[in-house]
């Protein structure tokens, strides 16, 4: 893969990590657009380097909220606001975690299937975001413990390619009654643990395993470099976007890339 090539894919990862589109879904169509055609090593390295460039994203973004939630969790208070808020966040990571326990080489399966399963994802996507901007539950003042359960098995669910993880995880925290604002500082908090999680497992499968790269050095940095600044700007524009009910705009987005990749797929 040539550095411009990575370039493209780590803008890419950077702008559909955040905005509710799939950023899984999108590498894929565009590493087909692009004719990328990655070794097992390369992708590895590849999804190392961009997933850690996108939480290092949301904690230049979010750094208050993260400070504020590390401070009051290591303090020696029985049980206070930060704990409670780290604990719905440790909730909501059950359902991926067994996920990617126990289900790891069938989502793999899934990923490999092309663009016909990422095109229906999308358009799944579409629907949940245009419900979401249509709904006008009572707003609650904080996510409950259970809402936080349900919103997991939503970002659960967004392995799929082509299933926003952002999109499905927010859509569903404002179906629930929670505001808008709350639910999208809790969706990119949440996604903190599991992305480093699975960088690092990927890493330890690199390292481990007898797969070699060919990547280059300058491949790696050009998308890590890309992935993380528009991370940044991705992060921020997110969290406005949803402030201001400005998700159907992603809907109709999602429903022509899925109809696209549908296309494409059967062609």
């Amino acid at each position: 893969m040539s550095w411009w090539e990575a370039l493209l894919l780590g803008v890419v990862q950077g702008l559909t990590e955040f905005l509710p589109v799939s950023s899984s879904g999108h590498l894929t169509i565009g590493q087909t657009l692009l004719g990328v055609e990655f070794a097992e090593g390369d992708m590895l390295l590849f999804d190392v380097a961009v997933h850690a460039a996108t939480v290092c994203s949301t904690l230049v973004v979010l750094w208050r909220e993260v400070a504020w939630l590390l401070k009051g969790t290591l303090t020696t208070t029985a049980w206070n606001a930060e704990k409670v808020y780290a604990g719905k966040i440790l909730l909501s990571m059950v359902p991926v975690f067994i996920v990617g326990m126990f289900f790891k080489d069938q989502v793999e399966a899934i990923f490999g299937s092309g663009l016909l399963v990422v095109g229906c994802c999308l358009l799944l996507t579409a629907s949940l975001l245009c419900f979401a901007h249509f709904a006008k539950p009572r707003q609650k003042e904080e996510i409950s413990w259970l809402d936080s359960f349900i919103i997991g098995l939503g970002q659960a669910l967004a392995v799929l390619p082509g299933l926003s993880r952002s999109g499905t995880t927010i859509a569903t925290g404002i179906l629930l009654g929670n505001k808008k604002e709350q639910v999208a500082q809790f969706s990119f908090l949440m996604v903190l643990v599991p992305i480093l999680g699975q960088a690092l497992l990927d890493a330890l499968d690199f390292l481990g395993g007898e797969t070699t790269s060919q990547l280059s050095a300058v491949a790696l940095v050009v998308g890590f470099v890309a992935a993380f600044l528009t991370g940044c700007a991705a992060c921020r524009w997110m969290i406005n976007i949803v402030k201001q009910s400005k998700l159907i705009y992603f809907a109709i987005y999602c429903c022509l890339v899925g109809v696209f990749a549908i296309v494409y797929g059967l062609c």
